[in-house]
């Protein structure tokens, strides 16, 4: 219904004048009964109040407006102007209000938050901004934010200090970007089995000709596993994905990231003396995987980069930029299609492309990564490992070691 209403507006809009559009809307909010004036202001970006004011005029033909008594109407283009034209850094602190307390379902393009407008509008007005909870909304509402109920997705018990970690990540992550050093986020996708597999979802077909795809689930031995694990560069929306065939390792996490630091991150960032990892707190790139830590040590000595980590809160893995700003765009331009063969997951992570510019590149990484690999008391202690003060379990740096040095 809102779709047929946008194009009759678009049809139209053109050839009516102000009075006539908001005549016009009203009619058709009236037409569709509860909920019409919500459903027409979102097809045709009128306002709430100015449909309202359409239906009190044709409701109450004796009611006149100021411009009717003079039979003046405006020029298109007039009126106040928009405030975010006015004030030209209000979507940005917005935006960095917002970037701390964001949460979502990864797989949709739809985000909410924890911060009421009126909180918004306050924090916006301690800015320096000029503004009411009511246009608060209505930003949100134009930043295809949206006010939901609460959705059973919660993975575990929340830890008090959760949202804390949040902003500490928010706030280093942007301390790393105005230094104009690298910041990643790394996960592993989902395991792919390889092979003629149902893939969800759908995709454009002769009519009556679906692929056909095997009946059930179980591995082909010799077709094997695909294992995508993600480098997601959050300053220049790109990213990189090794295809792993063996096991999901911290080894293979770490491999990863050496891979993306010199095929990718080492041209782009020439001046670097330091990288910023946010990963999950568990999983092959875990807080307590002791290999985790290892491996990121040898990489820091080859490198010669301070390694920082910090680790999103215990149950919040869907949060990870990683999950919504790369991975489930894998996932889109995949659906539909069985994964036939590891060259045909590499092609289409490769593919990967959004038109805010995301751009992926992956490689088959055909190296055998073993499971069950025991660290040692005094390999652990041999990592040069510095923790901050505000959990060091989760944010800690990793710095390279002297030649010679616990070797």
């Amino acid at each position: 219904m809102i779709a047929l209403v946008q194009e009759k507006y678009q049809n139209l809009s053109a050839l009516m004048d102000e009075k006539l559009k908001r005549h016009w809307a009203a009619c058709e909010a009236l037409a569709m009964g509860r909920g019409g004036i919500s459903a027409v202001a979102q097809a045709t970006g009128l306002s709430r109040n100015t449909i309202r004011k359409g239906i009190r005029e044709i409701q109450d033909p004796t009611c006149h407006t100021s411009e009717d008594s003079q039979g003046r109407v405006r020029c298109p283009g007039g009126g106040r102007r928009r405030l975010t034209e006015k004030d030209k850094t209000l979507t940005r602190d917005l935006r960095q209000l917002l970037e701390a307390t964001t949460r979502g379902d990864p797989m949709s393009p739809l985000l909410w938050t924890c911060k009421s407008t009126r909180r918004l509008a306050e924090e916006l007005k301690q800015k320096g901004h000029a503004i009411s909870h009511t246009t608060v909304e209505h930003l949100l509402y134009d930043m295809d934010y949206t006010l939901q109920s609460n959705r059973k997705t919660h993975e575990g018990k929340q830890h008090p200090d959760r949202d804390a970690q949040f902003q500490f990540i928010a706030k280093r992550v942007r301390s790393f970007q105005r230094g104009r050093q690298p910041v990643i986020s790394v996960d592993t996708k989902k395991k792919e089995l390889v092979g003629d597999f149902k893939n969800s979802g759908r995709e454009w077909r002769k009519k009556g000709t679906p692929a056909k795809v095997r009946a059930y689930d179980f591995r082909d031995k010799d077709l094997g596993i695909g294992i995508p694990y993600g480098v997601y560069d959050l300053t220049r929306n790109e990213g990189w994905v090794s295809v792993g065939v063996t096991h999901d390792t911290a080894a293979f996490a770490v491999s990863t990231i050496r891979r993306w630091w010199w095929r990718m991150g080492k041209h782009v960032y020439p001046q670097a003396s330091k990288l910023l990892i946010t990963a999950d707190s568990g999983g092959s790139n875990g807080r307590r995987v002791r290999l985790w830590k290892v491996c990121v040590q040898e990489l820091a000595d080859e490198l010669g980069l301070a390694i920082s980590v910090c680790h999103l809160p215990p149950g919040t893995s869907k949060w990870n930029k990683i999950e919504h700003r790369m991975f489930c765009h894998i996932t889109e331009n995949w659906r539909g299609r069985p994964l036939v063969s590891r060259a045909v997951i590499v092609n289409l992570i490769g593919g990967t492309t959004t038109r805010e510019g995301l751009t992926i590149h992956a490689e088959l990484d055909e190296n055998v990564y073993e499971k069950g690999i025991k660290i040692s008391d005094e390999e652990l202690a041999s990592v040069n490992i510095s923790r901050d003060k505000f959990h060091g379990e989760w944010n800690y740096t990793i710095h390279p070691r002297e030649v010679g040095q616990n070797l």
